[in-house]
C-alpha cells in the first residue's frame, strides 16, 4: 500500500509549533534565569511547581481535553460539537480548580510559603491548556497562536519585572505566570469569539455521566501516567528532599522543549486521525502513526545530543558540582521512549481503549516505582533515572504491541473472529465435543 505523505498535517504542524515554540522559549529562559538565581532549595520548590503543572495538563488532556477533541471530531453535526463543548469545559474548569488547590496544599505541606500562588498558576495553566486542545479541534490553530504569542509577550514581561524588582522572586514569579496565563485564555476568547462554555444544569451532568464509562477508565489512567512519568520526582523530592531534585530538574528542564512539541504533535494529529478512524481508514491512521512516530523519535534524540553539548557551559550553585553529562545521558534515554509511544498511545485513546493504556502505565508505574525506591536507597539520586528510564521503555514496548493488536483485528475482522474463537474452544474443549 502505497501512503503519501501528509503535507497538509506539516503545515498545521509548522504553524501549531511556532505557538508551543514561543511558550518554550519562553519557559525555557525563565528556568536557566532561575537556576542562577535561586538556592537549590527555591530552585527545588520552583521545579516541584512545574512538575505538578505537568500533573494538572495530565489530568486536563486525559478528562477532558483529549475526549473534547476526539468526539468534537465525531459529531456530525453543530449541535453535537457544542453539546460535548460545553461538558468538557464545564469539567475543565473543576478540574482545574482542584488541581490549584491540590497544589497549593502540597506546596505548604513542602514549606513554600507562596503554595497559593504556585496554585493559581497551575489552575490557570491547566484551563488554558483545555480552551487550546478545544479550539485545536475547531480547526481556529491561527488563533490558538496568536494567543500563544500574548502569553508569552505578557510573560516574558511580568516575570523580568519580577526578577528585577523583587528581592524574593518565587512567589511573584508564580502570580506573574498566572496572570499571563489567564491573559492568554482573555486573547483566546476575544479572538475566537467563543467563551468557555460552563453549564452545571442536568442535561450537561447526564451528557458526562454518559461518557463516564470510558472516561473513568482515562482519569485511572491519567493517575497512572502520572505516578509513571513524575515518581522521579515525587520519589527524589519526598525521600531525599527538593535540594536533591534541583539538579535533576535543571537537565530535565533543558528538554522540556521536546513535550511541548510532542504536545503540538498530538494536537495536530489526534482530530485528523480520529476522523480517519470514523471513516474506517485504519490503515492510513496506522501508516501515519509510524511516520510520526519516526519524526518524533529522531527529533528527540538529535535534541538530547545537542544538549549533551551545552550541558557543561551551565554553572549554578543549584547543581551541586552534580555530574550534568551523566544526568544528561539517562534524561535522554528517558525521553527518545516518551516521543516514540506518542502515536501508539494516541492510536489506542481514539478507539476509545483508554484501559489498554490505563494497564500500560500503571505496569510502567510499578516499574519505575520499585527501581527509583532501590536506587535511592543504594545509590546517589542520579541514579534514579535509570530506574525512570527502564519505566519508559517499558510503556514504549506495550503501548507498540497493544496498538498493532488493536489496529490489526480492526483490519482483520475475521481472522481475529476465529482466533479468538480457536482460544475459547481451546480452553473449553467440551463445548466442540457436545456438537
Amino acid at each position: 500500500m502505497t501512503v503519501a505523505f501528509p503535507s497538509h498535517l506539516v503545515r498545521r504542524l509548522v504553524l501549531m509549533i511556532g505557538g508551543e515554540a514561543m511558550q518554550s522559549g519562553f519557559h525555557f529562559a525563565l528556568n536557566i534565569a532561575l537556576l542562577h538565581l535561586l538556592s537549590a532549595q527555591g530552585y527545588g520548590l520552583f521545579a516541584i511547581a512545574m512538575v505538578m503543572g505537568g500533573v494538572g495538563l495530565s489530568y486536563i488532556r486525559s478528562l477532558t481535553a483529549v475526549p473534547a477533541s476526539i468526539w468534537m471530531s465525531k459529531s456530525t453535526n453543530s449541535a453535537g460539537v457544542d453539546a460535548h463543548d460545553v461538558a468538557f469545559g464545564t469539567a475543565a474548569l473543576i478540574v482545574a480548580l482542584l488541581m490549584a488547590v491540590g497544589t497549593a496544599i502540597l506546596m505548604h505541606l513542602l514549606g513554600d510559603p507562596s503554595g497559593i500562588a504556585a496554585g493559581c498558576f497551575v489552575g490557570a495553566w491547566s484551563l488554558r491548556s483545555h480552551m487550546r486542545t478545544a479550539f485545536f479541534a475547531r480547526r481556529q490553530q491561527v488563533v490558538v497562536s496568536i494567543s500563544d504569542a500574548a502569553f508569552t509577550m505578557v510573560g516574558t514581561f511580568l516575570t523580568g519585572l519580577t526578577i528585577w524588582l523583587a528581592q524574593e522572586p518565587l512567589q511573584m514569579v508564580f502570580y506573574a505566570l498566572a496572570v499571563a496565563n489567564v491573559f492568554g485564555i482573555f486573547v483566546l476568547v476575544r479572538l475566537a469569539r467563543r467563551t468557555l462554555r460552563v453549564s452545571f444544569r442536568m442535561p450537561t451532568r447526564r451528557r458526562y455521566i454518559r461518557l463516564w464509562h470510558q472516561l473513568r477508565w482515562s482519569a485511572f489512567s491519567a493517575t497512572t501516567t502520572n505516578i509513571q512519568g513524575q515518581c522521579l520526582a515525587l520519589l527524589v523530592a519526598g525521600i531525599a528532599g527538593p535540594a536533591a531534585y534541583a539538579p535533576l530538574a535543571a537537565v530535565l528542564v533543558l528538554f522540556a522543549p521536546l513535550r511541548i512539541i510532542s504536545l503540538a504533535f498530538v494536537n495536530m494529529t489526534q482530530p485528523e486521525l480520529a476522523r480517519l478512524m470514523r471513516n474506517h481508514e485504519t490503515g492510513r491512521v496506522w501508516a501515519q502513526a509510524k511516520i510520526w512516530a519516526i519524526v518524533m523519535g529522531l527529533g528527540g534524540l538529535v535534541y538530547g545530543c545537542a544538549i549533551m553539548f551545552v550541558l557543561p557551559t551551565i554553572k549554578s550553585q543549584a547543581l551541586q558540582d552534580a555530574s550534568v553529562g551523566f544526568i544528561g545521558f539517562f534524561v535522554i534515554a528517558n525521553f527518545v521512549p516518551i516521543m516514540l509511544y506518542i502515536m501508539p498511545r494516541i492510536v489506542l485513546e481514539i478507539l476509545g481503549d483508554f484501559r489498554i493504556v490505563a494497564f500500560t502505565t500503571m505496569g510502567g508505574a510499578v516499574v519505575g516505582l520499585v527501581l527509583i525506591a532501590i536506587l535511592l536507597a543504594i545509590a546517589s539520586p542520579p541514579w534514579a533515572l535509570v530506574g525512570s528510564a527502564v519505566s519508559e521503555t517499558f510503556v514504549l514496548a506495550a503501548s507498540w504491541y497493544f496498538a498493532h493488536h488493536r489496529i490489526w483485528n480492526l483490519e482483520h475482522p475475521d481472522e481475529a473472529r476465529y482466533s479468538r474463537l480457536g482460544s475459547w474452544r481451546r480452553a473449553v474443549p467440551f463445548a466442540t465435543a457436545k456438537r
